[in-house]
């Protein structure tokens, strides 16, 4: 394999079914918040306000760790390893280069990279470090991957597609493209195909043996890929196969092998429990999807609730009229709603009495709700309404639990 000729075009970065999988998810994102957030009046905000400084708590720990902790890679410090990362964002067009550490990794061969408030961060493990020693064409793969996260805002957009990333085959063929566009971006970096792929093999191999590694072969075991169960555990997870991230790097990609049809019907079951995978990222999933679930279904039932004896109070105000008209000619209770020529049903099936005192009662399918008279200093006819049996107080309509005094007829 010969070095990459030139370096690849910035725009041309993206996996391409990143961009389909990607507008889906957003879309389906925006759908999902929009529903939760009309379903729970709002209230789904609130939680999420709660949820971001919870967040902002961890992460500021995470960074505090790291500022406290890694090593910065500077001019000063680490020059050859800044002068790469430099050089990854130039080709990159990166103008203002991340934050970059480096931290002892304690046999962990990864990289990450995050973002806290405003500022970007790239951290490479010591081991990943050492095991590219004499290979900074490699060492830039790993700088560049973590640095097409940053520059295609994986982390920043994670927010709105949330909601629907739990979905089966979806949030996973989504974290998959992802990973697919940072080899990419790494490749870029790296300049060379061969030092790309073996540095893919590290995280196979091992920090020494990945030099003596036969690449082809290792290719070449993709073919076990369209087994049912190799291709069922990829469906259900966050990365491909790196056997087949090296054949993409490698140029030998079209020729991986296709799935097992089969392995979707199962995968189509099992919900993507996040880029670890495993039980424990599926629990808290579910956990918040129930404290969502438990938050929305009452908002939105007392939502409906308030709506239809909203209605009851603008359907019933006609009566009301009818009865402080009467009482203010006739200096008395009339005995009746037939008395002044009103009917003892709304059109939405409420029932109506009027007692002694000239409570107005409207019988709802939940409760009652009451009507209370009371006259003021010019004879007036003022209406108090206020919750009976079988309503609660925080199911009046707004107007009655903001001001109960408030004149709902004349």
């Amino acid at each position: 394999m010969n070095a990459v000729a030139g370096e690849l075009a910035v725009d041309g970065l993206v996996y391409r079914r990143e961009r389909s999988l990607g507008t889906l998810t957003l879309v389906l994102g925006l759908l999902v918040w929009a529903v939760l957030i009309v379903g729970t009046v709002g209230a789904v905000l609130l939680m999420l306000a709660v949820l971001w400084l919870l967040y902002l708590f961890v992460h500021s720990a995470v960074i505090a760790h790291l500022k406290g902790n890694a090593v910065e890679i500077s001019q000063s410090q680490f020059p050859d390893l800044y002068a790469q990362f430099v050089e990854c964002c130039r080709r990159l067009k990166i103008d203002t280069p991340p934050e970059a550490y480096i931290v002892n990794g304690n046999g962990i061969l990864n990289a990450f990279a995050t973002k806290f408030l405003r500022t970007q961060y790239v951290v490479l493990t010591s081991d990943v470090v050492d095991a590219m020693h004499g290979n900074p064409d490699g060492l830039r793969f790993y700088m560049g991957h973590e640095l097409g996260h940053l520059r295609m805002k994986h982390a920043s957009k994670q927010l709105v597609r949330w909601p629907v990333l739990w979905l089966p085959l979806l949030g996973a063929a989504y974290s998959r493209a992802r990973e697919s566009t940072c080899d990419l971006h790494g490749l870029s970096c790296s300049g060379s195909t061969e030092a790309a792929v073996r540095a893919i093999a590290v995280l196979s191999a091992g920090r020494a043996r990945w030099r003596t590694l036969n690449v082809a072969n290792y290719v070449r075991q993709t073919e076990h890929s369209s087994g049912f169960w190799m291709s069922f555990h990829e469906l259900v997870s966050g990365y491909p196969w790196l056997t087949k991230r090296a054949a993409r790097l490698s140029g030998d990609g079209n020729a991986t092998p296709a799935r097992n049809p089969f392995a979707y019907l199962l995968a189509i079951f099992v919900p993507f429990g996040g880029r670890m995978g495993g039980g424990f990222s599926f629990l808290i999933m579910v956990y918040i999807v129930g404290v969502l679930a438990a938050i929305a279904i009452p908002a939105y039932q007392g939502y409906v609730m308030r709506a239809q004896l909203t209605r009851v109070m603008i359907n019933s105000a006609p009566i009301r009229e009818k009865l402080a008209d009467y009482y203010v000619a006739n200096h008395r209770v009339p005995d009746s709603l037939e008395t002044v020529g009103a009917s003892s049903q709304l059109a939405d099936g409420s029932t109506l009495s009027v007692d002694r005192h000239m409570v107005l009662t409207v019988r709802v399918k939940q409760g009652q709700l009451l009507f209370v008279p009371s006259a003021d200093a010019d004879g007036r006819i003022r209406w108090a309404c206020v919750n009976g049996e079988g309503l609660k107080p925080e199911q009046l309509p707004t107007g009655c639990r903001q001001n109960p005094r408030q004149a709902a007829g004349r």
